[in-house]
């Protein structure tokens, strides 16, 4: 009778443990959860504290998006850098001692001119006036006075607190916060799509005219975004090196994926070669050429991430 009941029980221990091994493998088997998909579901409970660093890599059908989230608060500060020249996103990111980098604003690539404001500290440290080729240029000068008035990231000191926000260059600074930092980009993604107005962006009858930006072809991107709580979210697209010509996002696809990622505001930053990405110690680059490599381009601004003392 002993015998019968120990072998009773040992076949028991086996189909739970049977049961077990099969359910391990069926969620490993699963799918990611994809950020369009997430954005249907409830809110799981996450097991990252809410003050500490958030990252992500989604793997898309035409891209791998990594993901930043900044917590608000006191314990992390996001703040652009200029280079007097260039440099990739891993030398600025070593030279500041950043967390975190991404690629920031516009410039030429011919006198490596910053095409972006840039306020660093309360002080303006690069303006796209300054550019003699694009002020000079005679098929810019029709879409000149918009871009000096382009999107950018801000950093203000209201009060006691530090908050961001996405707003227009001319824009005026609220009343009773002071303007800290910023970083110009463009077009605004979130709450719109300004395509014509940052991207000029020309369609007639449905045919593109003008297009400079590639809103409407996949391509290596960036952008950063603000969510409801404040929050800050980093976001850069890597192209897939087996489809250079055909992988990536548009920026209306960026601007969904931010959207639904919990972003309320956002908006792009300079892509193509330029999208490029750090986070603790390793730099990721969005760019593929038509044999599949990365392409390593150096950069004039970024973004930084830094743990506050």
């Amino acid at each position: 009778m002993k015998k019968k009941w120990l072998t009773t029980l040992a076949l028991a221990g086996f189909g739970f443990l049977l049961f077990v091994i099969v359910s391990l493998n069926l969620r490993a088997s699963q799918p990611a959860v994809q950020p369009e998909l997430a954005a249907q579901s409830e809110p799981v409970p996450s097991t990252i504290p809410v003050d500490e660093l958030r990252y992500e890599v989604y793997t898309l059908p035409q891209s791998v998006v990594h993901t930043l989230l900044i917590p608000v608060g006191e314990r992390f500060t996001v703040v652009p850098a200029i280079a007097p020249t260039a440099s990739t996103i891993e030398e600025f990111a070593v030279e500041h001692g950043a967390i975190a980098a991404i690629n920031g604003g516009f410039f030429n690539p011919e006198n490596l001119k910053s095409t972006s404001y840039v306020v660093l500290n309360s002080e303006q440290v690069a303006d796209p006036r300054d550019d003699e080729l694009l002020v000079n240029n005679p098929q810019l000068i029709p879409y000149l006075d918009k871009i000096f008035n382009r999107t950018e990231l801000r950093q203000y000191r209201c009060g006691q607190t530090v908050r961001y926000a996405i707003a227009l260059h001319q824009e005026a600074v609220p009343l009773d916060c002071e303007l800290l930092n910023a970083l110009g980009g463009g077009p605004r993604l979130l709450p719109e799509l300004t395509s014509e107005q940052e991207g000029f962006w020309h369609v007639v009858e449905g045919q593109i005219l003008r297009d400079p930006l590639g809103i409407e072809r996949p391509n290596a991107r960036s952008a950063v975004g603000i969510t409801r709580e404040g929050d800050i979210i980093l976001a850069m697209v890597a192209q897939q090196p087996e489809a250079p010509s055909n992988s990536g996002m548009t920026l209306p696809e960026l601007a969904e994926f931010l959207k639904n990622l919990g972003a309320e505001q956002a908006m792009n930053l300079d892509g193509g070669g330029s999208a490029s990405f750090y986070f603790d110690g390793e730099a990721v680059y969005g760019k593929v050429d038509e044999a599949g490599d990365r392409v390593v381009r150096a950069v004039k601004s970024v973004l930084l991430v830094y743990e506050n003392s």
